[in-house]
């Protein structure tokens, strides 16, 4: 007889992927043992193996968990009738708001990805291009005349955006909803005006 499935599965196995990345972003991958993941989770060895096999397979589920709602919830979001620059800063507003509370997957995402294999790094680098051909399209509708045949130029602009939201956490952990819209503007109005703009 199959195995039936508890009511709180789904809010266990998110419980996991919430403390293993803490013990990820503390220990680093390849030091954290899955003894660690399962006192971390406040659960017995045996019990984290109901769940997950492996601690590989739940550094992808985290990673997929992660990106794939980040990549739904920016790409989601509605930017029809706003100007160039307000859809600009909604999107970077948006990128930090959605990046509150998730220090950990986003340290975990920076660090342990290469340790998947080529096929699961692939389908999560996929979430990261949806992302990121997102916000370059903005770009360039912004300043279509600065980008026009160079493709690279118009790359690192972009990826110019991401490096100023994605190591926030590193000197403002724990920042709370107004400190992230404020610095939301600030990145906007120094990648639309540069240091004069501020």
């Amino acid at each position: 007889m199959a195995r039936t499935i508890a009511k709180d599965h789904d809010l266990k196995r998110a419980q996991i992927l919430k403390s293993a990345a803490r013990v990820f972003a503390r220990e680093g991958f390849d030091r954290a043992s899955m003894t660690q993941l399962a006192r971390e989770c406040g659960i017995s060895k045996a019990n984290i193996y109901h769940y997950y096999d492996s601690k590989d397979a739940i550094l992808f589920d985290i990673l997929e968990t992660y990106l794939h709602d980040l990549r739904d919830r920016i790409c989601g979001i509605e930017i029809d009738g706003l100007s160039g620059p307000q859809r600009l800063h909604t999107v970077v507003r948006e990128i930090l708001l959605a990046y509150q509370g998730v220090d950990d997957e986003h340290r975990v995402q920076t660090s342990g990805m290469s340790a998947l294999p080529d096929e699961q790094q692939k389908q999560l680098r996929g979430y990261q291009r949806d992302m990121i051909g997102f916000l370059s399209d903005i770009l360039n509708g912004i300043a279509p005349e600065t980008f026009a045949g160079n493709p690279g130029k118009l790359r690192g602009a972009t990826m110019s955006v991401f490096g100023m939201l994605n190591w926030y956490y590193m000197w403002n952990s724990g920042a709370d909803t107004a400190a992230r819209e404020e610095y939301a503007r600030m990145v906007s109005d120094l990648t639309l005006h540069g240091l004069k703009g501020l």
